[in-house]
């Protein structure tokens, strides 16, 4: 029996300490960040678009390369290095490493929620200067649900496996983005809102 393949699949696991470990300092969150956004780039590059210098850029670059996260892009022009990423999206799971693999991978998700809120923020705060189609057009949704574990783990599975493959593509191909289209970044966040009962 062929077993059933799922776009979730397709996203590399993030689970040893070390790697998550590697990965939760907050200048390599933002390189990750521009070289999934804008594709390759070298470190001067990164380096205007996250207001860090390009000596420190180069480091961490290398350092993400150093666990498999980044990668050289093509040919080198005199010292310039263009970097890109290795994957497009991850799944980290710390409680699949032990205690150490557990409380890294804490504090990165903690640092790539932060930096997404700060976003949504930013968002808030500058809306207006949007044209009002895409004011419009961003969503801003709020929903309750009485479910179980297992329900909740399946629903967010269902929702990975409608979203993953869509417009996937625009990412890798420039040439694939319509006219008019930005770089949206989506949240699904479930998560229970009281603690479970004694002996429940």
């Amino acid at each position: 029996m062929a077993e059933h393949h799922r776009p979730v699949d397709d996203l590399p696991l993030v689970d040893d300490p070390r790697s998550l470990r590697a990965l939760a300092h907050p200048i390599r969150i933002a390189l990750i960040e521009q070289l999934t956004v804008r594709g390759p780039l070298t470190a001067t590059e990164a380096s205007e678009r996250i207001g860090e210098s390009p000596s420190t850029c180069s480091f961490h670059l290398r350092q993400l390369a150093k666990y498999g996260f980044v990668e050289e892009a093509g040919e080198r022009h005199g010292r310039s290095r263009p970097w890109r990423v290795t994957r497009l999206g991850m799944r980290i799971d710390g409680d699949a490493g032990g205690a150490d693999a557990r409380v890294a991978g804490s504090m990165l998700t903690r640092m790539l929620r932060e930096r997404q809120l700060d976003r949504y923020r930013r968002w808030l705060e500058t809306q207006s200067g949007y044209p009002p189609e895409w004011r419009r057009a961003a969503e801003d949704s709020e929903f309750l649900f009485w479910l179980t574990a297992e329900e909740l783990a399946a629903l967010g599975d269902e929702l990975v496996d409608l979203l993953l493959p869509r417009f996937r593509e625009r990412l890798t191909d420039p040439s694939a983005r319509p006219a008019g289209a930005l770089p949206v970044e989506m949240l699904v966040l479930g998560y229970p809102i009281e603690a479970p009962e004694a002996g429940a």
